[in-house]
C-alpha cells in the first residue's frame, strides 16, 4: 500500500545468534531421581512452562550435554512476585542451602556413577 521494501540482516557473521537451550533427556531422568529423593517428589515440577529467553548455558550444551534447571522458592505473601532481573526482587533466601544441597547430591551422584576411565577423552576438555 505504501509502496515500502525492508531488509533484514540478522548479523549471524558477526554477532551469532544464541542457540536454544536442550535439556539432555537423560540427565532429566537423572534430575528428577536426585532432586526427587532429596526433595521429595512432590517438590519438583517437571511440568514448567518453557521459556524462550537466551542463555549461555546453551553455548556449552552445543559441546557436552547439559541440564539446566531453576531453583523454585515460596514466598509466604500474597503480593506478586518482581521478575527476576528487577531491583523490587525479593529473594527468599531459606531456598538457598536447598539448591546448594541438590548442586553437590547432583555432582556427588553423577560423578559416582560414571565410570571415569570410558569418560576421559570423550568431551573436551576446554571450550
Amino acid at each position: 500500500m505504501q509502496r515500502c521494501n525492508a531488509t533484514v540482516n540478522f548479523l549471524d557473521e558477526e554477532n551469532p545468534l544464541y542457540p536454544p537451550t536442550v535439556n539432555n533427556g537423560d540427565l532429566h531422568k537423572f534430575f528428577v531421581d536426585v532432586a526427587g529423593n532429596l526433595l521429595g517428589i512432590n517438590k519438583v515440577d517437571t511440568n514448567m512452562e518453557q521459556d524462550m529467553a537466551a542463555e549461555d548455558f546453551a553455548f556449552y550444551q552445543e559441546f557436552i550435554p547439559g541440564y539446566y534447571f531453576t531453583l523454585g522458592m515460596e514466598i509466604a505473601s500474597s503480593e506478586p512476585v518482581a521478575p527476576l532481573h528487577s531491583p523490587y526482587l525479593v529473594i527468599n533466601e531459606d531456598g538457598l542451602p536447598y539448591g546448594a544441597a541438590l548442586h553437590a547430591s547432583l555432582a556427588t551422584g553423577y560423578l559416582y556413577q560414571q565410570d571415569v576411565a570410558k569418560v576421559v577423552g570423550k568431551y573436551h576438555d576446554q571450550l
